[in-house]
């Protein structure tokens, strides 16, 4: 009877090993950084005036869900125009505007967060020797409409300047009592469905993102971060860059600066943090 409990505790590090490289092996992980980011014009019909845009997950021009970035020149405004999805913003560098074309300028800072309701007339402008912002679509494709063609949906649009962003502590979420934070911007998070929020990293921290949902997409807003890719390799992502995960996962990063790091993220799965 010892003698089968001694090999049953012995065992138990195989089997742990064994569940960690089954998670592994189910999981599937992949980083963009911004430096490889491939562009092309956003609204080809405007030609040299139309904003760049770089994919950073699923087709702009397909059906699926979509996340990209999009960069303004200083000084950029749009025409009066409409979409013909609802997008979401997030403000990585610069100052952007969007807004209703008789609208005061409303100049949004990195870390703000906005959304565009299908059919809405509205202008985009920017300022500033670099903007850059990412642009999130749940259903493709993404389309430039004139404005005679807008239409009430019944959404609303949101602008959500930095600093009014509502930060929550996430200690109970956590096995440190570092102040870790996040701010939900749109869905219902731990209900099943997909939802996005920051992730907010103070200085000298490393933590470990568990997500328990089927998909998962990260953003580097402010930066930059590192990402460790495995116990020994560490990989530094700027703002701009992107990581993901299908399947339960788990991301090991690291806020190496002096500064807070902000990272978007979207999931539909429940995200919890060891350090």
């Amino acid at each position: 009877m010892i003698q089968m409990l001694l090999r049953f505790v012995l065992s138990i590090p195989v089997i742990a090993i064994c569940i960690n490289l089954l998670v592994m092996a189910e999981s599937k992980h992949e980083i963009v950084l911004f430096s490889d980011v491939e562009w092309e014009q956003l609204n080809p019909a405007r030609g040299d005036k139309s904003p760049a845009a770089g994919t950073l997950w699923g087709n702009r021009s397909g059906l699926e869900p979509t996340g990209f970035l999009v960069k303004f020149v200083d000084g950029f405004s749009s025409p009066p125009h409409i979409h013909n999805v609802t997008y979401r913003g997030v403000v990585i560098s610069g100052h952007i505007h969007n807004d209703d074309p008789n609208a005061e300028k409303m100049w949004m800072p990195a870390g703000s967060f906005w959304t565009q309701p299908v059919g809405e007339t509205h202008i985009t402008a920017a300022k500033g020797s670099y903007n850059l912002a990412y642009i999130e679509i749940d259903k493709g494709p993404y389309l430039v409409l004139p404005a005679k063609e807008a239409f009430d949906s019944g959404e609303r649009p949101i602008n959500i300047d930095e600093s009014n962003i509502v930060w929550i502590n996430q200690r109970g979420n956590s096995t440190n009592a570092v102040e870790l934070k996040m701010a939900y911007l749109w869905g219902k998070p731990h209900s099943g469905k997909f939802y996005g929020a920051f992730v907010k990293l103070p200085t000298s921290l490393t933590v470990k993102i568990h997500n328990g949902g089927s998909t998962f997409h990260a953003v580097v807003i402010k930066g930059p971060l590192q990402y460790h890719t495995s116990e020994a390799e560490v990989t530094n992502m700027n703002p701009g860059s992107y990581f993901n995960s299908t399947g339960k996962s788990v991301h090991k990063v690291s806020n190496k600066i002096k500064e807070d790091i902000i990272i978007y993220v979207r999931t539909n799965g429940k995200l919890e943090f060891t350090h």
